[in-house]
């Protein structure tokens, strides 16, 4: 019954926005300063019928592109604000390449007018129902009923989750386990049930989803579970952790004719990794031409000051840990790796990186060039090259990376960059640990606005003298 209104209700809410954007578009024909030519004529009406269709089907389209049809009850606001600006941002291109290419008698500006009043009109619809919905469950209607697989931490944590989210309209009805013990404090005895009882509890109860969240001990026993679940058609959603805790979110794919769970480090959008390498290449571009002048003569106050190259060449480790060679303008004495044994005590970092804050080895222009980071701007041409990118985890040496725990490489599988999270929370003061936590954390959330925060973040690091 629920799976057959909810089908009912994507149907509706398409035909809603198909209307919407048929009335909106016909609306601002109506404007004059938005024509451009007679619209009635034979000749001009093809476009604009093909502009009238893309016009009433782009915003249903993206949005199921974007699976946003679906309940939107565990998304996050910020994440949900971002998708609809997104299906905005695509559904304004497509009017704009019907409009170009189909020769519609609009004016250039009309597409984008069009938009801008489908983002905020659909959108706008779509959060006023969000926002609605999230006030009506958390006074205890529109709710949906859960049963937990496991009666131990895990499941404890998953209690802890929808208590703190009353807006999910989420209610655990009862936990499934071997024993109909609870294995930890705060689940009841009388809240748990034998896996046997599956069955009769999906018959005698409405039970609208099932969590698994038990021991990985208990996964052999799951696969009754699975299939009275599937039989009954009632979704169930497995927590990943039961694996490890330190698996990344998995995708699913497929492997040949069967499905399959992927536990890749990065689950990324082609599409917004080659805008993130476009960017990379176009700013890296116009950097190195500004700041070549810059370099000139950064290079000729290294060269009169000391004896030994202008630049230094030093093999990093880049994505996946493949070598690469990186440019630096030099800062310390020519010899300066011959006496890194002399310097170890020194060390002000742990873990297996060698860092120091005033390092002997040090040119005095070189000092003033690490201050304010002139000696990066070469790594300009790494980024143009491929071998970095402007924003992601600092590429390490590989006398350091052979000495990673095996849960600290994955930092290595996204580009190095120029900058990081690291460079712009706190450097030299926050330990290795920690280090690796925020490069995780930048892989794991990114996005191109977090690197244009990054980037911005930067900038008054690198002022400050606090971004080397």
């Amino acid at each position: 019954m629920l799976r057959t209104r909810a089908r009912l209700l994507h149907r509706l809410l398409i035909a809603l926005d198909v209307i919407v954007g048929a009335l909106l578009f016909t609306v601002l024909l109506a404007v004059p300063e938005l024509r451009q030519g007679p619209i009635g004529s034979t000749h001009t009406l093809p476009g604009l019928f093909a502009l009238g269709l893309v016009a009433s089907l782009a915003w249903p389209f993206t949005l199921d592109v974007f699976d946003l049809y679906r309940s939107q009850r565990r998304a996050s606001l910020p994440r949900y604000l971002m998708q609809l600006l997104a299906v905005g941002g695509l559904s304004t291109a497509a009017m704009a390449a019907a409009t170009f290419f189909g020769h519609a008698p609009v004016a250039q500006l009309f597409p984008f007018a069009l938009g801008a009043s489908q983002l905020v009109v659909i959108g706008g619809m779509r959060l006023a129902a969000y926002g609605s919905l999230r006030l009506l469950r958390r006074t205890g209607r529109n709710y949906r009923n859960v049963l937990v697989v496991g009666s131990g931490p895990r499941a404890l944590d998953v209690r802890a989750v929808l208590d703190g989210h009353p807006e999910w309209g989420l209610r655990i009805v009862g936990f499934l386990d071997e024993s109909d013990v609870p294995l930890v404090a705060g689940i009841e005895p009388h809240e748990v049930h034998k896996l046997v009882d599956l069955p009769s509890l999906l018959n005698d109860s409405v039970i609208d989803e099932v969590i698994v969240a038990c021991p990985r001990s208990m996964l052999s026993a799951l696969a009754p579970v699975v299939s009275v679940c599937a039989a009954a058609g009632v979704p169930i959603t497995l927590l990943s952790d039961v694996f490890g805790d330190y698996l990344p979110a998995p995708r699913v794919t497929s492997f040949g004719s069967l499905a399959a769970l992927n536990f890749a480090p990065v689950h990324h959008s082609r599409s917004q990794l080659a805008v993130k390498r476009v960017i990379d290449v176009a700013v890296s571009s116009i950097l190195l031409a500004i700041a070549a002048p810059v370099i000139a003569v950064a290079a000729l106050a290294i060269k009169r000051s000391s004896p030994g190259p202008v630049f230094f060449r030093q093999v990093r480790c880049g994505m996946y840990g493949r070598r690469f060679e990186m440019l630096k303008l030099r800062t310390m004495v020519a010899d300066a790796e011959a006496r890194r044994a002399d310097v170890m005590s020194l060390n002000e970092m742990d873990g297996p990186v060698f860092k120091i804050k005033n390092d002997p080895r040090v040119t005095p222009v070189g000092r003033w060039l690490r201050r304010w980071s002139v000696d990066e701007l070469p790594q300009l041409w790494n980024v143009l090259r491929g071998d970095m990118s402007l924003v992601g985890p600092r590429p390490p040496i590989p006398s350091e990376v052979v000495q990673y725990q095996t849960s600290e490489r994955r930092r290595l599988s996204m580009r190095p960059g120029l900058t990081c999270l690291w460079q712009v929370t706190g450097r030299n003061s926050i330990g290795f640990a920690d280090w690796v936590k925020l490069d995780l954390v930048y892989i794991d959330t990114w996005s191109l606005i977090q690197d244009f925060k990054i980037l911005l973040k930067t900038l008054p690091a690198v002022v400050r003298g606090t971004g080397h």
